[in-house]
C-alpha cells in the first residue's frame, strides 16, 4: 500500500511540475498563478498546496530533479583523474544531462531577470561552478580554461540557437557535442606542452 500510494503522489508532483513548465514557458513565471496551474490540472488549489505552496517551490522541485544528473556528474568527476579521457566523458554525460533537463533551461533562458530572483539562479550559479572545477586544470594557461567553460557554453548555446536551424535534432547534438569535445581536447593538448620540459 505505502508503495502505491507513494508512486501516486510522486506521479501527481510530476504533473504538477511539468504543467507548470508549460505555462511558465507559455505566459511566463510572473503572469502564470498557482490558480491557472490548478485548473490546467483539473485539481483545486487545495490539492495543489498538499504538494506545492509556491510557484518557486515547484521550480526549486524541477531544478532540483532535473539538474541531480548533474550534481551525479560533479561528484562522480571531482573523484577521476584530470585526463583527457575523463574530460570527455564529463562532458558526454553533461550533453546527455542537458539533453533531459531542456525544458527546465529554456524556461531559465527566457526568463533569466528572474531565475536571478529566484533561489534557482544561486543554485544554477553553484552548479556551474562545479562543473568548472572538474573540467578545468588549475595549472593550465588561462586559454585552456577558457577553451574547457567554452566546452561547457558551446553545449547550453547548442541547446537554444540550434533549435531555430533545420535539421534532425540528434545530428545538432552530435555536432554541438564534438565541437565540446575538440575544445576539451585542445585545452588538454596546451596544457600538456606547457607541463614539458
Amino acid at each position: 500500500m505505502d508503495g502505491t500510494k507513494q508512486r501516486r503522489r510522486g506521479d501527481t508532483r510530476q504533473r504538477i511540475q511539468d504543467v507548470a513548465l508549460e505555462l511558465f514557458a507559455e505566459q511566463g513565471y510572473e503572469k502564470t498563478s498557482l490558480r491557472e496551474i490548478a485548473e490546467r490540472l483539473d485539481v483545486t488549489k487545495a490539492a495543489l498546496y498538499y504538494h506545492f505552496k509556491t510557484k518557486e517551490e515547484i521550480i526549486v522541485s524541477l531544478f532540483e530533479d532535473l539538474t541531480k544528473p548533474i550534481e551525479d556528474l560533479i561528484e562522480w568527476g571531482r573523484e577521476q583523474p584530470h585526463t583527457l579521457e575523463t574530460k570527455q566523458e564529463i562532458v558526454r554525460r553533461y550533453s546527455a544531462a542537458l539533453d533531459e533537463a531542456a525544458p527546465l533551461f529554456r524556461f531559465m533562458q527566457e526568463n533569466q531577470a528572474t531565475v536571478r530572483d529566484l533561489s534557482i539562479g544561486e543554485m544554477f550559479k553553484q552548479r556551474m561552478m562545479g562543473m568548472r572545477e572538474i573540467v578545468i586544470d588549475p595549472e593550465a594557461e588561462m586559454v585552456d580554461q577558457v577553451r574547457c567553460i567554452s566546452a561547457l557554453f558551446t553545449m547550453h548555446a547548442g541547446m537554444f540557437v540550434l533549435r531555430e536551424v533545420e535539421g534532425d535534432p540528434e545530428d545538432k547534438r552530435a555536432a554541438v557535442l564534438e565541437v565540446a569535445i575538440d575544445l576539451i581536447t585542445q585545452a588538454h593538448g596546451g596544457a600538456r606542452k606547457t607541463q614539458e620540459p
